[in-house]
This record gives structure tokens, C-alpha cells and sequence, in this order.
């Protein structure tokens, strides 16, 4: 008895394990388009902490530009990326089209870190991306609904989901350096 429980335990455990690695994934499995249209693969990011952040030009948390940019440059020679992500999911607070969103990210904020092309985080529309980044069940750690402009996600070296922060929740916060800066 004790060897068919034994072996029903191992083929459960095999099963879940098999399930587990076909339903997860990392932010390395997504390919998507800059803000100019070209491929952008995050598999490119590999060894790099990332956070990742559904921005507005018509927003309250816009500001937030300047801050996103500040920790960039601070950190970007320590394997750290942010990768904003146009949206007008909320109160159509960036209409724009992808290029008017970059010139005006370079003219009021001298955005520097990726900016990729305009998508939805919310609803029947949304982004493969933010479903990876939203669902428990394809990131393996948390599910989330994106509330409004300037959410941030982190992933961790490995391209798994950290954790996530509100909009009220400023870049440079210690949450965010914390994590920065903290070793994996």
C-alpha cells in the first residue's frame, strides 16, 4: 500500500511540475513593438531587474515621467531597465498616436528608457504582456487588475514577477530602490 502511495504522490508531483512548466512563464517569452515600431525582445533583458509601467501624457501621475527617468539613469549601469508602456485605457488620457507620445516624452521629460508601443491593460483587449503580468495562473506569483496610469510591475533577473505598486506609488520610493538595489 505504502509503494502505491508513494507512486500516485510522484506522478501528482510529475504532473504538476509538467503543468507548471507549460502554463509559466517568464517576461523573456514576450516579443513586442517599441514605440517606433520596431521588434522588441525582452529576452534581451535577461540578467536585468525590469520595471515595467503603463504611462499617460494626459494624466495627474505624468509627472511620474521624471522620476521614471531619474531612477533609469541611476540605475541602468547596475542591470536595471524600465520599459514604459503607452495606454489609454483610463479616462483616454494618452489619445496620441505612438510617435506624438515619443516626442512628447523626449520634449517634457527627456525619456530615455524604452518606450514601446501604445496597447490596453485592461478589458477584452489587453496586451499578452499584461495578462502575463496580471494573472496568477501565467506568472506563477500574483494576480492584479491594473487600476490606473503608472502601475509598476517588477521583475526579478530571472524574468519573473516581483511584485506590483499602485500609481500612487512614486518611483523613486524606497519600495522600488529596496528592490533595486537588494541582491538576488
Amino acid at each position: 500500500m505504502k509503494l502505491i502511495w508513494t507512486m500516485v504522490l510522484l506522478m501528482t508531483f510529475t504532473s504538476c511540475k509538467t503543468q507548471n512548466k507549460q502554463t509559466m512563464n517568464t517576461i523573456y517569452d514576450f516579443k513586442v513593438k517599441d514605440i517606433n515600431g520596431n521588434d522588441f525582445d525582452f529576452s534581451a533583458l535577461k540578467g536585468k531587474k525590469i520595471l515595467i509601467v503603463n504611462t499617460a501624457s494626459k494624466c495627474g501621475f505624468t509627472p511620474q515621467f521624471e522620476g521614471l527617468e531619474a531612477l533609469y539613469e541611476k540605475y541602468k549601469s547596475n542591470n536595471f531597465v524600465v520599459v514604459g508602456f503607452p495606454s489609454n485605457d483610463f479616462g483616454q488620457q494618452d489619445p496620441g498616436t505612438n510617435s506624438e507620445i515619443a516626442e512628447f516624452c523626449q520634449l517634457n521629460y527627456g525619456v530615455t528608457f524604452p518606450m514601446m508601443s501604445k496597447i490596453h491593460v485592461t478589458g477584452d483587449d489587453m496586451a499578452p504582456i499584461y495578462q502575463f503580468l496580471t494573472q496568477k495562473e501565467k506568472n506563477g506569483k500574483k494576480s492584479s487588475s491594473v487600476k490606473w496610469n503608472f502601475q509598476k510591475y517588477i521583475i526579478n533577473e530571472d524574468g519573473t514577477l516581483e511584485d506590483f505598486f499602485y500609481s500612487v506609488t512614486k518611483p523613486e520610493s524606497k519600495k522600488i530602490t529596496n528592490w533595486i538595489e537588494s541582491k538576488s
